[in-house]
């Protein structure tokens, strides 16, 4: 009865998610249906064990939550994306429009600006590009995919995402976990989503197809609309409701100016990791007034949040006369990040209370015992957990949460380095989360003007196929050689 009562709630949880229904009132119901089943004590499990986890993880990335969408709506608002932006589609041109998309999404996202913000700027740009060179619109979805979910969420080093952020408490590492594996799955999957969708482009060349017609959502229709709201802040890291509130400037930054910031984020994000942290004496963390933790434990969120902040003052300080209403847009920006952290918190105080329902011990076992060793394991959890959630951020929460310490313990058994279990299961929380359902996927499509019918197929190819065969080939090496 107690896994019955697991998989009735994961459906619910699922079902009405999908609806249009907020996960801050289904995570709960989920959870507490599991309890039930289980004859587990319902209130206890409640405030003590959803609340608990849930609590955990907003304590931890609130701060990377936050950040980020301050420094996007900052960066949206001053112009500076919309000037980068441009400057790529310009430079590679006509010749180049697939490729001057992804690249533009890629150089944005992995700056650490929002994913919704990057929508609303790349969109039209691609539009009025994909248009001029007669390449489908319905090819749009699949190149923004490409550009700003795959490579620079999930596999590039030291890229800001929380994605990349949630294993760094867990195994003691650093946002620049296994560079050289990452780099090798960046190039599969820039590669192979260029590749294909300059195949499919040619191909509709040849048979004649032009750009089509399309009805693009604006940004206040999308803001207004309560049921997209709910799914999209489960799926990414900026409530869209805030999209449209501050005001942009009137003329954006020249580029240099415009990409400086995105440049504070990598640096300050490399020198506190290699040379900052390591150089400082941390040793008074292990007191139980901080908690009685290791300073790995939290360097590699520090690193990150202290890049985000520094970028915020850069974008500051370079558009002050640039941002007309700078209170406006710094509010818009700071709730704009409350309903994702609290939306992802409550997926992960659900995952908190399945795992400590006595049947979830089958599930454990069926999970370490699935072969091929830790780092099959841990992408098979991960791909799992964020395929059910619709959220990557959630469900590789979710699967730490249950399960992260035993990793680890094999790890150090085996010699296996901690960083490649990091990079493993980012990149697996990275793929299945582009199911349907997915809040991201739901959004991008409405921005276009397109549908699942039109444009999903070349999601699936470029963010779930290539994301996989990335990931096959990170844990083939990996196995081999080792973290590098």
């Amino acid at each position: 009865m107690g896994l019955l009562g697991i998989l009735i709630g994961l459906g619910l949880l699922i079902w009405l998610a999908f609806r249009g229904w907020s996960v801050l009132l289904l995570a709960p119901l989920g959870a507490l249906v599991a309890a039930v089943f289980a004859r587990e004590p319902v209130l206890a499990h409640w405030t003590q064990t959803f609340m608990n986890g849930g609590a955990g993880f907003f304590a931890r990335f609130f701060p990377l939550f936050l950040l980020g969408a301050l420094f996007g709506k900052l960066m949206e608002d001053s112009g500076s994306v919309t000037a980068i932006a441009d400057f790529m589609m310009r430079r590679l041109g006509k010749d180049h429009a697939i490729l001057a998309v992804v690249i533009a999404g890629a150089l944005i996202t992995y700056g650490g600006v929002s994913l919704f913000v990057a929508f609303f700027v790349l969109v039209p740009m691609a539009q009025e590009l994909f248009r001029s060179t007669g390449i489908p619109r319905r090819l749009i979805p699949a190149a923004i995919v490409l550009g700003t979910s795959t490579f620079t969420m999930s596999a590039l080093p030291g890229t800001p995402s929380i994605q990349n952020a949630i294993p760094m408490p867990f195994f003691g590492t650093t946002p620049f976990a296994a560079p050289g594996l990452g780099i090798v799955a960046s190039a599969i999957m820039l590669c192979f989503g260029v590749w294909w969708l300059r195949r499919v482009a040619a191909a509709a060349r040849r048979s004649g197809e032009g750009f089509g017609e399309g009805t693009p959502a604006t940004p206040e229709s999308l803001a207004s609309d309560d049921r997209l709201r709910e799914r999209a802040t489960v799926g990414r890291e900026f409530d869209p409701a805030e999209i449209v509130r501050g005001r942009h400037a009137e003329a954006g930054p020249p580029i240099m100016v415009a990409v400086l910031p995105l440049a504070v984020v990598v640096l300050v994000n490399l020198s506190m990791t290699l040379l900052i942290l390591p150089a400082l004496d941390l040793g008074f963390l292990s007191d139980d007034r901080w908690g009685g933790i290791s300073s790995s434990a939290v360097s590699g969120v520090w690193a990150v949040v202290t890049a985000l902040a520094a970028a915020v003052a850069t974008v500051v300080v370079l558009n002050f006369r640039r941002l007309p209403t700078l209170r406006a847009t710094m509010d818009a920006g700071a709730n704009a990040s409350v309903l994702p952290a609290v939306a992802v918190a409550s997926l992960v105080g659900f995952g908190a209370v399945v795992a400590a329902m006595p049947a979830f011990e089958v599930v454990r076992d069926w999970v370490l015992g699935i072969g091929g060793g830790p780092l099959v394991s841990i992408a098979v959890a991960t791909n799992i957990l964020a395929a059910l959630t619709g959220s990557a951020s959630g469900g590789l929460t979710i699967a730490l949460d249950a399960l992260g310490s035993t990793y680890l313990m094999r790890a150090q058994e085996t010699g296996l380095d901690p960083a490649l279990l990091h990079r493993v299961a980012v990149i697996g929380a990275g793929t299945l989360d582009s199911l349907p359902h997915n809040g991201a996927v739901v959004t991008l499509l409405a921005v276009c003007g397109s549908t699942h019918g039109e444009s999903y197929r070349d999601i699936v190819i470029v963010g779930i196929i290539g994301a996989l065969l990335a990931l096959s080939v990170v844990i083939v090496l990996g196995t081999i050689l080792g973290s590098f």
